[in-house]
């Protein structure tokens, strides 16, 4: 009898950190591995919205970020910001998204992150955004952004207390 309540105990767990969303924020493709994505609610006919989240290459060969599929939107971009003469400028990279060999990138609000163009409905606090990350070697994840609320920082507090 222990060892079914055990079970169930575990089993009770899963479901209810899946249904916060704590399972999927961390998964694998290839060397790569895929943390926190996630985005912030839009106000109903938002041109744009935008994808953030953190891209650990844990292998010897460096990889790319090459594209993201999503019916969420129209089309989606990679970004990023660069700071020139006192101006924050937001520019697509056409190549991608380097990947380094052994090193951390973290999309995040004023850098590198992912811009859903003409984005449809679903970009609504507590809800997800489905979409499809494409890197040049370790191949496609399907990955869901939470969506937070409108203020969301993405910090570490924003981080851990997300789906309270």
């Amino acid at each position: 009898m222990t060892s079914t309540i055990r079970i169930c105990t575990v089993v009770l767990l899963a479901l209810a950190l899946a249904a916060c969303g704590k399972v999927a924020h961390h998964q694998k493709a290839g060397a790569l591995e895929i943390s926190v994505p996630w985005s912030r609610a839009i106000p109903p006919g938002a041109p744009v919205a935008a994808g953030f989240l953190t891209i650990r290459n844990t292998g010897d060969a460096d990889d790319r970020l090459v594209a993201i599929r999503s019916d969420a939107a129209d089309r989606v971009e990679i970004h990023e910001v660069r700071h020139e003469n006192a101006m924050a400028r937001m520019r697509p990279l056409k190549d991608g998204l380097p990947l380094p060999a052994g090193e951390t990138v973290v999309l995040k609000p004023g850098g590198y992150h992912l811009m859903f163009i003409t984005p449809r409905d679903g970009f609504v606090a507590r809800g997800t955004i489905n979409a499809t990350l494409v890197f040049e070697t370790a191949g496609s994840l399907d990955v869901a952004f939470d969506v937070r609320p409108m203020d969301a920082s993405g910090t570490v507090a924003d981080d851990e207390h997300a789906h309270h």
